[in-house]
């Protein structure tokens, strides 16, 4: 018989956490305003700033929204009016045609982004001259130019960075007391749609806010557009996200949500009162954002009703590959890969449990200890925090995957089968310069 207490189902929302090996690095549920359940993996703690990646573009949409409620601007005033010094000569009407309400719905002019990261010095500009290529509030396109853009509106209309904006008139009301910041653009103003980093229990405060529709801090005009359908998503490839976007915010099937890239969640389900916030990296999962969905919609929100546990605060260890102590253990070797392969990898040094190779980022190391997670420096970036777990498995491979946990989450899963004197390197990677060298497959020659 389904065991139903709130208790019960936690435990069962941790062990699904485990099983499908969802990288999670803390996670808070509240339900009717009281916090049931919060865990924080190691070398995660409570009270630290997380990288909130798209959640940025929900708090630059916030700052939208107190300006519209103060009348400086309006949902159908044309965005190009405002940036008139940036336009070129000869403008679309596309672009002519964009408002405010098709710039917060993701209804721009633009199939994709119209900035290149580490390549444009402001990545405001690009998007006043590019080349926009449909109707603008006909279809949805995740833009995070569009949300760049609205953050330099910010600047501009109120004489403020949007994270100094914020501060003033959400984030210190609301009595948030974490450290933060917004990482910037080489011109130095605030990366709108992905510089947020903030702790997560105060993006659980902000959550919270706009489940009581804004505490009179956030227009709740404003907020009820925010988790209403403003646009279609029956695109979208993660079901989840078929649901609908509001107002720089994605609809769910019990409510909305504010989301960034590799599991930095903020869950509201008004019908419940619940909220269930989650940071993490699950990048390296194509199904991984789907996957804290699933667990958190199969596996608690059913019995959130069942309210019989006080609460309960969790520090967890960190995520392992389970280690086979049965498998073989190579021995200790150097070994030399052809030119040009397709990892850029040139030689490896395997000395224990230490593995140190050279690819293009010049001199790696990576230390690991099978069956457990060590907390290190990521290989070829001197400074950037990491985690390595290590297992080796049936017939002399060894797997590791190693995820940086700085300001820029992301990480790479690979294993090495040896085979007599040859080693064969398959490796993948989550989308970051970081792990450039970690994509593909290349063999390498022992030297005796």
């Amino acid at each position: 018989m389904l065991q139903t207490g709130l208790d019960t189902r936690v435990n069962a929302f941790l062990a699904r956490i485990e099983r499908e090996d969802i990288n999670l690095h803390g996670w808070i549920l509240t339900v009717n305003g009281q916090e049931k359940a919060s865990a924080y993996y190691a070398p995660f703690r409570e009270g630290e700033p997380h990288r909130m990646y798209s959640v940025s573009k929900t708090m630059v949409g916030i700052a939208i929204g107190m300006l519209m409620d103060q009348g400086a601007l309006g949902l159908d005033d044309h965005i190009v009016d405002y940036f008139r010094d940036l336009l070129p000569e000869k403008v679309s009407p596309y672009l002519e045609r964009l408002t405010i309400r098709d710039m917060l719905r993701m209804a721009t002019c633009y199939r994709k982004t119209a900035y290149r990261e580490y390549v444009d010095e402001d990545w405001t500009r690009p998007f006043f001259t590019g080349e926009p290529d449909h109707e603008p509030g006909t279809v949805f396109n995740y833009d995070t130019g569009c949300s760049q853009v609205l953050a330099s509106l910010v600047r501009r209309l109120s004489g403020q960075e949007v994270i100094d904006f914020l501060e003033e008139r959400l984030f210190t009301p609301l009595g948030l007391q974490d450290r933060r910041y917004w990482l910037r653009d080489p011109s130095g103003q605030c990366t709108g749609g992905t510089g947020l980093c903030m702790s997560l229990r105060d993006l659980n405060r902000v959550a919270l806010c706009l489940s009581r529709g804004g505490d009179g801090l956030i227009p709740a005009w404003f907020v009820d557009g925010m988790q209403r359908r403003q646009i279609d998503t029956l695109l979208q490839g993660n079901r989840e996200e078929q649901y609908g976007y509001g107002w720089q915010c994605w609809r769910t099937r019990a409510g909305w949500v504010l989301y960034g890239m590799g599991g930095q969640l903020a869950v509201l389900c008004p019908e419940k009162n619940t909220v269930l916030c989650t940071i993490g990296d699950v990048r390296l999962d194509p199904c991984g954002m789907q996957r804290i969905y699933d667990a958190f919609f199969e596996e608690l929100y059913p019995y959130v009703d069942s309210e019989d546990m006080e609460p309960v605060q969790l520090t967890l260890p960190a995520h392992v590959l389970k280690d086979d102590p049965e498998a073989a253990r190579v021995t200790e070797g150097r070994y030399v890969f052809e030119k040009g392969n397709m990892l850029g990898w040139q030689e490896l040094q395997v000395e224990g449990n230490r593995l140190s190779y050279r690819n293009g980022h010049g001199a790696c190391v990576l230390e690991f200890m099978p069956g457990e997670t060590v907390v290190t420096t990521y290989p070829g970036w001197p400074g950037e925090p990491a985690t390595v777990s290590a297992a080796w498995f049936t017939d002399g491979g060894l797997r590791i995957r190693c995820h940086a946990t700085g300001e820029f989450p992301c990480g790479f899963d690979m294993i090495l089968v040896f085979r007599d004197d040859v080693v064969s390197v398959q490796a993948r990677r989550s989308g970051d310069p970081r792990t450039d060298g970690y994509d593909g497959v290349a063999s390498g020659r022992r030297i005796r």
